[in-house]
């Protein structure tokens, strides 16, 4: 057997660029070793023969790398994803069909040159998060005999974790790209609903059902997320993503962030899991984190209705036309799941949404304050014994911090944080507003930088991320004037939910000028080569879908720029034009706006 490249997407290319292999021969070999460890991982329903792949490889090899963005990376389909001309069976082998067209995402990857190695295992129509509810065997952690593989995406987690593939796509309504990625030292990104499309997905629950994608690292992620996040007019709850949350909003993360750390966490008398959190929050502060206690109540009062509410009948739909036919086509535990979906009436439904409703605004006021939450991704990892003596208790215990997350409309990125004494992968959750997954996949980044951690199957990092400072759905506005809290504009910033993040000052390299003209007074501030001094700024942030009402309410000569401030940073300020400086009185020697305010006062 040849040795095989690492897969991460540049060393991969860098094997394909100075001729150590093809995609031809690469997929070959990763072929001969998925059937080789299939026996005993039981990650794959249908590895693809060469005849499939045949026309993939065939469009390869009559273009250049530089004609395909993922030039031959090999990566596997969770099978309830559509593959044209490959069976999806969703793991049941009696509902399994045919489709003449793959998956939008499928699509997308292929025309990017992806190339698809696998239809992988999961916990029967996605509804599990253990990776032992299938027909096709339960699918075997890639690190420990003794635990599971987590699911529903079981096989695509596994497939990545032995080195098998790139990346892979799953799917997640209520953890099922999370759960697996933290039982496999692996990052699962669980972007914003309908950030990925997921027509030709077999749907768990249609109004809560995302694409994910399992990789080893948040800077894949991010490349990959960049490349699949478009709108798609055939899915009925595809979302157009804002700018802020595209390639560009990967970057450098901003000390002085606040994250959530949930009272009172709860980690089912694991032993080790208490520090373990506590570490990860230590780290996040060590990146110029504030940690933040929240109350997790109303997020954990969401996470249980999807199960223990009329949810359940959302599931119910796909399979009850085989359920009415073949129920024993269906594992029992799957039909305990969705045996009381039918007890539900339209009332109980409403019910529910309005209790959602009520729930959302609460946990959306506490994730208003804060860059993001952060929780253990499940309490403790549970093992396969306790699974087969308890499999429905054990499921759910899995789910306590991932439940929620969907129902709630917000993205999450699991990634990992440490191994346990025994030598189990342990991560933590990011959990973020809507389309701020770049920007959580950014904390990501420099939070497995920052630990060091070992990557599956000995993976490097991709190069270090843009020095772009970002903040997700937030802009950091740099104010000298008027704007600064309790003075004549700062209604303008606080109407906009503009939150005050820190009074610094600036580099010791501007002027400050007062404006001429009549109320209210304005200042000018004039970047300098000599002469210049340290002036006092605010720092605020607002919501970027708030930028445009802000910027045409600043009148001439003013504008938004680059402002150095004292540590470096440039951040978006107030600017002036030049010509405007010719009339206007030079305070510099104030410090500051403030402070000539108050000196005008004695």
């Amino acid at each position: 057997m040849i040795e095989l490249p690492r897969l991460d997407l540049q060393t991969l290319h860098a094997a394909y660029r100075d001729g150590a292999f093809t995609p031809r021969i690469l997929i070959d070999a990763l072929r001969d070793r998925a059937m080789a460890l299939n026996d005993y991982y039981r990650a794959f329903i249908h590895i693809l023969d060469p005849s499939e792949l045949e026309p993939v490889l065939h469009r390869l090899e009559r273009g250049t790398m530089d004609d395909f963005p993922l030039y031959g990376v090999p990566f596997a389909i969770k099978d309830n994803i559509d593959l044209a001309g490959v069976p999806t069976t969703a793991a049941c082998p009696a509902f399994a069909y045919t489709s003449d067209r793959s998956a939008t995402v499928v699509e997308r990857l292929l025309m990017l040159g992806a190339v698809p190695v696998a239809k992988t295992n999961l916990d029967q129509f996605a509804t599990g998060l253990s990776g032992t509810r299938s027909p096709y065997g339960i699918c075997r952690n890639a690190v420990s005999d003794r635990h599971p593989s987590g699911g529903s995406s079981s096989g695509s987690a596994v497939s990545v974790a032995l080195g098998l593939a790139s990346f892979a796509l799953g799917t997640d309504t209520a953890g099922s790209g999370r759960i697996p990625a933290a039982y496999n030292n692996l990052v699962g990104l669980k972007a914003s609903c309908g950030l990925i499309s997921t027509r030709g997905v077999v749907p768990a629950c249609r109004s809560l059902d995302c694409t994910t994608l399992l990789t080893a690292s948040a800077g894949e992620a991010s490349h990959l997320l960049a490349l699949l996040a478009q709108y798609d007019p055939l899915d009925d709850y595809s979302r157009r993503n804002p700018q802020w949350n595209g390639a560009a909003g990967f970057g450098t993360v901003s000390a002085g962030f606040r994250f959530g750390v949930p009272e009172g966490a709860e980690f089912a008398g694991c032993v080790e899991s208490p520090a373990l959190f506590a570490q990860a929050v230590s780290r996040l502060e060590a990146m110029g984190g504030i940690a933040v206690s929240v109350d997790l109540s109303a997020f954990l009062e969401a996470a249980r209705l999807l199960y223990e509410g009329p949810w359940v009948a959302e599931r119910h739909l796909v399979v009850e036309a085989l359920l009415a036919r073949e129920p024993q086509a269906i594992l029992p535990v799957i039909r305990d799941v969705l045996a009381k979906a039918p007890d539900y009436a339209a009332t109980d439904v409403f019910s529910a949404f309005y209790r959602l409703r009520k729930l959302k605004r609460r946990c959306d006021a506490i994730l208003d304050n804060l860059s993001f939450l952060l929780t253990p991704t499940m309490p403790r990892p549970v093992t396969l014994a306790e699974l087969e003596a308890q499999p429905v208790a054990a499921n759910s215990l899995l789910g306590t911090y991932t439940n929620f997350v969907n129902l709630l409309d917000y993205a999450a990125v699991a990634v990992p944080s440490a191994f346990m004494t025994d030598g189990l992968p342990w991560g933590v959750t990011l959990v973020g507003r809507c389309f701020t997954d770049q920007y959580l996949l950014s904390v990501a980044d420099a939070f497995q930088r920052k630990s060091a951690l070992r990557l599956a199957c000995d993976r490097g990092l991709p190069g270090a991320p843009p020095s772009r400072p970002v903040t997700g759905d937030r802009i950091r506005i740099v104010v000298c004037g008027a704007h600064l809290d309790g003075l004549a504009l700062n209604w303008q910033l606080r109407a906009r939910g503009a939150s005050l993040i820190e009074a610094t000052t600036t580099a010791p390299c501007y002027r400050l000028h007062v404006l001429a003209g009549g109320e209210p007074l304005r200042p000018g501030l004039e970047k300098c080569a000599e002469g210049g001094a340290a002036i006092a700024v605010e720092v605020w942030e607002m919501p970027q879908v708030e930028l445009g009402s802000f910027l045409a309410q600043i009148p001439e000569p003013l504008g938004l720029g680059r402002i150095e401030l004292a540590d470096g940073r440039r951040e978006t300020g107030f600017i002036c034009e030049g010509l405007a400086l010719a009339a206007a009185k030079d305070i510099t020697a104030s410090g500051g706006w403030r402070g000539w305010l108050q000196a005008q006062d004695v």
